[in-house]
């Protein structure tokens, strides 16, 4: 058996699969889903979520330069999946979902309470690269759902059921395969 050479493509998979939550300036808010989303760098903390331009949610962020990354889980997916295929411009999808927009700590567009993990962002850099324009953005605050904390004060999004987007699929995220530098380890 050998490997097929395709044309050249995204075949980076799993990707992370997040809600993304905008507001405009009159406070209209929208959700909608990305899988290109990624961090960027930690210090200072960047991430970088790319989006079409023909989204109803891109033009908000272009006006405001804000936006809020809420991680997804088993829970969320339906809403997930809806938030991705269903036009902001058409329906709320806060509500036809059942999503609880709650107040960001800095930015306008609200958290997604039901998210176990929300990322306040401000962009810093727009880059036109095709099909997608990329958003360049500062993290300026993390919320995290105590639920997921245990009594050390460590978060686990494992026990929040973590959701990733494989070719057209949700996927589950299961087992632990290991923690950072097990293979060095001394036993």
């Amino acid at each position: 058996m050998g490997k097929l050479s395709w044309k050249p493509g995204n075949m980076l998979y799993p990707l992370p699969v997040a809600l993304v939550s905008v507001a405009d300036r009159a406070g209209r808010k929208n959700v909608f889903t990305v899988a290109w989303v990624g961090t960027v760098c930690s210090d200072p903390p960047m991430v970088s979520i790319s989006v079409r331009p023909q989204r109803y949610s891109y033009g908000m962020i272009e006006e405001t330069k804000e936006f809020v990354i809420n991680l997804t889980t088993k829970e969320l997916a339906r809403a997930t999946d809806y938030c991705g295929v269903v036009s902001g411009r058409e329906v709320d999808k806060f509500k036809e979902m059942g999503l609880t927009a709650e107040a960001a700590e800095f930015v306008k567009a609200p958290l997604i309470a039901e998210s176990p993990v929300n990322i306040e962002c401000i962009v810093t850099e727009q880059k036109a690269l095709g099909t997608h324009d990329m958003f360049l953005a500062k993290v300026v605050a993390v919320h995290a759902d105590e639920k997921y904390m245990d009594k050390k004060n460590r978060f686990h999004f494992e026990w929040a059921k973590p959701i990733v987007y494989s070719h057209g699929s949700y996927m589950a995220l299961g087992e632990s395969l290991g923690t950072f530098g097990y293979s060095v380890r001394k036993k």
